[in-house]
């Protein structure tokens, strides 16, 4: 017999080579019906496989996330099969399932699928799904996956990699794919599939290798739910930020000035500038200096740090003096000009904790094929800060940095969120910088501090900074998708690498630690999500103007402007439209431009000295005094944005 544990802790008795999906029955059969993966003793293995050993077993339905990257890897495998016997001469590389379905990247040598391809391919594997074909992994000798492979060099390459008898095949209807497992019972469970567009990708993502295409695709069990992503899908095209930029004129790029290196229009200068004001505000409250940094430092700076060893191909190559025998890096990352701040002055443990902050712009090489819109540029600017502290500070520095994290979600909107509590990977040292004591000291002070403020997170291994573990924040956005805004970390490493000290109450030097922290993560790319997420309409307070006034003809522009500076007075934020276009226009024109509020001036309104008010979306406030429209927007600003 053999004991297997199960998530909630109870311990089930069963005969040796049962199987995931035995243990499944013995729970419950509608239970069974819908399980599609499972994991044993932390490894991802297949419904069916039997288990030989006491351990801790996991099931997943399509409704875990384990369960849907089980349900999309076996759907890549259809996918690849489909596109095998619709364009037989081609050559499959791999498919992954991804965080919204899987791809797969193949080399169709002379031939080449586009948009009006997508349905044979679909129907094809709806045809496959259809004969409920079992997936069967079985173990393969280098010899015989080599042999097997003998004409597809990709495939062939990965082998080579790989250990012999490591190497698996999976085998389900008449395909065979090289694969490692993790994969749902058979097809029939796929009901429905959808091919969502295709792309160029270069093999193993390295620009000097043949280019593949990458077929993007998503699959469900059931028809209704393809019909509901597919609705999503729309919603998020008129959500995408990269419209709204341009529609709401924030941002730009030009090919002149180069590729992911974004140009801010007035509007989206002052909604940057609000934002950053914002910030500023609750740091000076919460004991924060703001410094401020160069563009460029030494390569010697990045050495020392670490970062040039570990980000030196994504960064942009050095900059040589033409006469000196120097050399400049674009900046990568603004802690170690922060540390070098530290360093210039003597500090006693009376003077801790030292909190710097600023809107430092940093520089990442991108590839071109990767860049998109504001989340993945080449030039960003951080809501950067780095806290020096003693090692008895660091639970309480570290709190109140989460503090101001959820404070910033909160006054955005952004209220469904877990936290990632990111760990380092024991099995790839040579990831990291630092000692495994330190490395544990700061991974134990993150959980503690997780647990204390009573956040939902989980443990990620592996997701660690090389210098340090970190608590991410995972925020759910309007559309239901995840992304991770927010981010703080412990570092025991950086500290001495530069030396850094402080004089203790002993009268001897000591290592302060150091606290990494960007609420916003980098202001380009919080933009764009913040874009997506309100679909253009901002909080009331964050937004760059707040009311329009449309006057309906010329002679009310006296009165407009009369009406705007009161409202200037009460620090509101508005503009006159005074074209000679009808109220109509203007109005339709405003709501595009999502102003919250419209102000209409004529002649009723200037011979009762009040203002007609409409809201963004329709709303009629009716004719109120200026005093009264006041009150209105300062509340509306209290419901969203507290004091920190």
């Amino acid at each position: 017999m053999i004991h297997i544990i199960l998530p909630d802790g109870s311990v089930k008795q069963f005969e040796e080579n049962v199987t995931p999906i035995d243990v499944a029955k013995s729970i419950s059969e509608g239970f069974a019906r819908n399980v599609i993966s499972a994991n044993f003793n932390g490894t991802t293995i297949e419904s069916v496989t039997p288990l030989t050993t006491d351990g801790s077993l996991v099931l997943y339905t399509w409704n875990n996330d384990e369960g849907k990257k089980a349900f999309w890897h076996s759907s890549a495998h259809v996918l690849a099969q489909a596109l095998e016997e619709l364009y037989p001469s081609i050559k499959l590389t791999i498919g992954p399932a991804i965080e919204n379905g899987f791809y797969y990247d193949v080399d169709f040598g002379e031939n080449s699928i586009s948009e009006k391809d997508f349905k044979a391919i679909e129907d094809k594997m709806i045809d496959i799904a259809r004969g409920k074909h079992e997936f069967k992994m079985r173990s393969v000798s280098k010899k015989e996956a080599l042999s097997f492979y003998k004409d597809n060099e990709f495939k062939t390459e990965l082998i080579e990699n790989l250990e012999d008898g490591t190497i698996t095949f999976c085998d389900h209807a008449t395909f065979t794919d090289l694969c490692r497992g993790g994969h749902i019972p058979d097809t029939g469970i796929i009901k429905a599939a959808k091919i969502l567009s295709v792309a160029g990708a270069y093999w193993r993502g390295n620009e000097k290798n043949p280019q593949l295409t990458r077929v993007y695709a998503i699959s469900f069990p059931k028809q209704k739910e393809l019909t509901e992503y597919l609705e999503l899908l729309e919603e998020a095209k008129k959500r995408d930020h990269r419209k709204l930029g341009k529609e709401l004129e924030l941002f730009t790029f030009s090919k002149k000035v180069g590729q992911g290196l974004p140009l801010w229009l007035p509007k989206g200068a002052a909604l940057r500038e609000r934002l950053e004001d914002f910030l500023k505000k609750a740091q000076k409250k919460a004991g924060y200096e703001m410094v401020v940094t160069p563009h460029i430092g030494q390569k010697e700076l990045y050495v020392t740090s670490g970062h040039y060893a570990k980000y030196g191909a994504d960064s942009f190559q050095p900059i040589k003096t033409p006469k000196e025998d120097e050399e400049f890096l674009l900046k990568p990352m603004n802690c170690p000009h922060h540390c070098e701040i530290y360093n210039n002055s003597q500090w006693s443990y009376k003077d801790l904790p030292k909190r710097y902050a600023e809107f430092g712009t940093v520089y990442r090489y991108e590839q071109s094929g990767e860049l998109h819109g504001l989340t993945r540029v080449r030039g960003f600017t951080q809501d950067d800060a780095h806290l020096f502290c003693m090692p008895e500070q660091l639970d309480t520095e570290f709190k109140n940095v989460i503090d101001l994290v959820l404070y910033v979600f909160g006054s955005l909107g952004f209220e469904n969120f877990t936290a990632q509590v990111s760990l380092r990977d024991p099995e790839n040292p040579d990831k990291y910088i630092g000692s495994i004591e330190n490395w544990e000291k700061a991974e134990q002070a993150i959980i503690n501090a997780a647990k204390d403020k009573g956040l939902n997170y989980t443990i990620e291994t592996g997701e660690a900074a090389f210098y340090g573990p970190k608590l991410d924040f995972m925020v759910k956005d309007a559309l239901g998708r995840r992304w991770q805004l927010g981010t703080i970390q412990v570092d025991y490493n950086l500290p001495e690498r530069f030396d850094l000290t402080y004089k203790g109450s002993d009268n001897e030097l000591h290592r302060p630690v150091m606290i990494h922290r960007a609420p916003f993560g980098s202001i380009e790319r919080f933009i764009a999500i913040l874009l997506e997420h309100t679909a253009g309409n901002f909080p009331l307070w964050l937004m760059p103007k707040q009311a329009i006034i449309l006057s309906i003809s010329e002679k009310y522009e006296k009165y407009a402007e009369k009406v705007l500076n009161l409202l200037e007075n009460n620090e509101i934020r508005a503009l006159v439209d005074n074209r000679n276009e009808t109220i109509g226009k203007k109005i339709r024109e405003a709501e595009m431009q999502k102003y919250p509020f419209m102000i209409i001036i004529g002649e009723h309104e200037e011979r009762e000295n009040k203002i007609s008010v409409r809201q963004h979306g329709g709303e009629d406030l009716g004719m109120i005094s200026i005093e009264t429209f006041s009150e209105v927007i300062k509340t509306e600003i209290n419901k969203t944005l507290k004091p920190f």
